[in-house]
Order: structure tokens, then sequence, then C-alpha cells
């Protein structure tokens, strides 16, 4: 790929690679980037259009808000243009419902790829599907004018965009149950202390942070950083001697490879 090739741009969309580096941008400021069917889909083709040679991909969004969650038309009686309501979803065969939404997740699965690292750059609002969007990726940095809040459950549903398991690893059980039933803002001090944000810089300088975090990501033998992805991303599912034992057959792999003697 060149320099800033745009590979994607469709349905609020673009996704473009800069050698090693891709850029996926919601691209609908004048709706706050706000999600529908069409927007997963196109997510989840840009996952699948990612040459092999990006090793970090940032996701962003244009305007102000990151997103501020699913575009309510989705529950209006005639939903989107070429589009069943979710309404309408509901009262269909079960298995039905249980398929589509499985289809809406893979938007937000495959950021979490052990041969990618994903930053999300987030300012302004990410509520609800913009909160769980944020949560798919692997780090987060926001603007100091962040506002997180998981809105589903005051709107009498759940989140079910992949948003609650990253949520209770990153600040547990307790305060993410808060966070979810009471549908508060979360804000950028909060989330750096919590561990929802890595970083938080100010909103005019969240772009640039993006990119030397991923510049810096770089530097490590790409090889490496996906032994160590895979390594950290199982550890809470492995007892500390299934850890032990992983750690010794990655760190073998790595020292053959070293050794020119990799199978």
């Amino acid at each position: 790929m060149t320099s800033l090739d745009s590979v994607l741009d469709k349905d609020g969309v673009r996704l473009t690679v800069d050698d090693a580096v891709a850029t996926v941008t919601l691209t609908n400021p004048a709706k706050r980037n706000a999600q529908s069917p069409a927007l997963w889909r196109a997510l989840t083709e840009a996952g699948r259009l990612l040459p092999g040679s990006v090793r970090v991909v940032v996701l962003r969004g244009e305007g102000k808000s990151f997103s501020a969650g699913l575009d309510r038309q989705a529950f209006a009686p005639e939903g989107f243009d070429g589009e069943p309501s979710f309404l309408d979803m509901a009262r269909g065969p079960e298995a039905e419902l249980d398929a589509t939404i499985a289809a809406y997740q893979e938007a937000f699965t495959w950021w979490r790829r052990n041969d990618i690292v994903s930053i999300a750059a987030v300012q302004g609002h990410a509520i609800g599907a913009g909160f769980q969007l944020a949560l798919a990726c692997d780090l987060r940095i926001v603007a100091e004018d962040v506002q997180f809040a998981m809105r589903e459950t005051s709107l009498g549903l759940v989140p079910d965009l992949t948003g609650t398991h990253p949520l209770v690893n990153l600040v547990g059980y307790a305060r993410a149950l808060e966070i979810c039933a009471t549908g508060r803002f979360v804000h950028a001090e909060e989330a750096e202390r919590t561990g929802l944000a890595n970083l938080v810089v100010p909103a005019d300088q969240l772009d640039a942070a993006g990119l030397e975090l991923a510049a810096a990501l770089l530097a490590a033998p790409r090889d490496a950083v996906v032994e160590t992805k895979a390594l950290l991303s199982g550890a809470l599912s492995r007892t500390y001697e299934e850890q032990r034992t992983a750690e010794r057959a990655a760190q073998g792999r790595r020292l053959r490879d070293l050794a020119g003697l990799a199978d």
C-alpha cells in the first residue's frame, strides 16, 4: 500500500493505510458519528480489508464527538432505509434476532486480533455503542473533554456490542455495574484513574498523541509484540501455573526464531 492509501470510504467509515499504521475514521460528525447497521457492516469490512503489513490501527471520530451511540432511528417504526427496524426484528424468530446481533458484534471483535494493536482516540461523547466501540480497542487515548456513558440500561436494554467483558476487566465488577446501571458520565480524570484511559491529552493534541503511541508500538519487533499481546490477553483466563507454562512456550518460540531455528 502507498502512503495514506484510501482502502474504504462508505457508510460513515473511512479506512486509510500508511505503511504499518491504519486509521479508521468515523465520518459523520453532523450526527455525532451515530451508529447504524450500515456503519457496523462497514467497520467489519474495514477489519477484513486490513493489509497484512498493518501492525497498529488507530480509531478516531471526526468532529466534536467520537460517537454519540446508536442512531435512535433504529427504534422508529420505519427503521433505516432498506433495513428492518429493531422493533420488527424483536417480533421475529428468536434465532434470527440472535444471529442479527451476532453479525452486528463482528464490527467490535476484530480490534483485539493478536496481529494488531488497536488504539481508540476518543473525544467528546462516547455513549452506548460509542463507549463499547472504544472499549473494543486494546488502548484508549482520550481528550480532556471525553464523556463516556453506557446508557443502554436506562433505555430498558443491555450493552450487547461486546463492551461488558472489557469494561469489567478494566474497572472491576462493582464499578462496571454502577456505570451501566446508572448510565452516568465517566469523565477524563476518572477514566485515567480507573484504567479506562491510558492517557489524557488536550483535545487539539489527540490525533498527534495517537500517532505518537502508534510509533512507539512499532519500535519493537512485530513477532515479540504479537506474542506478548497473546500472553497478556489470555492471562485472566489462565491460572498462575498455566500462565507460567504459556510464558515458557512463547519465549521458546521467540528464542528459536532469533536463533534461526523456527519451525
